[in-house]
């Protein structure tokens, strides 16, 4: 990787609009007052940073649950999943990743797998470090079934400033771990329910990866490290 690729990196779509809308704020300021143009330099260099989709080695090892979204470990709990993906009464193991507005929001599928359901549910907007957001904050869930029949559940949930869930995946299509699903602007969380019996190899505060560092194993084969993987023996750039 050159040094200029060190710090450049991919940017989503969706964040073309948005790095306009602050490019041109910075020109007004400017004219106003150049110290506040400098000021929205720094936002709109900021705001790309927000946007950017690096490639990502997604370990090609069986078995493995990837974290969905960059941000740390906030609560590893039981809890049931979304009522409205059907999934039943059942208590999982869920692992929650907080995202903060430092990091990169492009959410990607933990698991090889078929999108067996799709719902959206609006609510409120508090921090989504806090356990109720869980239930409270608008959210969009996901119900991916993997080859081996068994189901994980993923969800995307609003904060305290996002104000915006994208879910570019389709009910009934088929994606691979590690392939990008959503986006979620200026903030916010990733729940992952891991099957009955699957227990996380991540600690609360751990620093994650999406597509890279490893939640769990579900059993078979040799599990990749925990740490995000740069460069690891059988993996594909995504």
């Amino acid at each position: 990787m050159t040094m200029l690729g060190t710090f450049l990196k991919p940017m989503h779509p969706e964040g073309w609009r948005f790095v306009g809308i602050f490019a041109a704020a910075t020109l007004v300021l400017f004219l106003i007052w150049e110290p506040l143009g400098w000021i929205g330099v720094g936002l709109t260099i900021w705001c790309y940073y927000f946007f950017r989709d690096p490639v990502r080695a997604v370990p090609l090892t069986e078995g493995l649950v990837l974290s969905p979204a960059d941000g740390v470990v906030s609560l590893i709990e039981p809890a049931v999943p979304p009522q409205e993906l059907g999934m039943g009464p059942l208590a999982l193991t869920r692992v929650s990743v907080f995202m903060s507005v430092f990091n990169c929001h492009v959410n990607r599928l933990p698991v090889d797998g078929q999108i067996t359901a799709i719902a959206y549910r609006p609510g409120k907007f508090f921090n989504a470090s806090l356990d109720k957001a869980s239930t409270d904050n608008e959210r969009n869930s996901l119900a991916v079934q993997m080859p081996d029949g068994r189901k994980i559940a993923v969800v995307q949930i609003a904060g305290l400033v996002a104000r915006r869930i994208l879910c570019f995946a389709k009910e009934g299509q088929t994606l691979r771990a590690g392939d990008r699903f959503g986006l979620i602007r200026f903030g916010s969380r990733l729940d992952v329910y891991l099957p009955e019996g699957v227990e996380p190899q991540v600690a609360l505060g751990q620093t994650m990866i999406a597509g890279e560092t490893v939640i769990a194993r579900l059993g078979g084969g040799v599990a990749a490290v925990t740490a995000p993987v740069s460069t690891p023996v059988t993996a594909r750039q995504v």
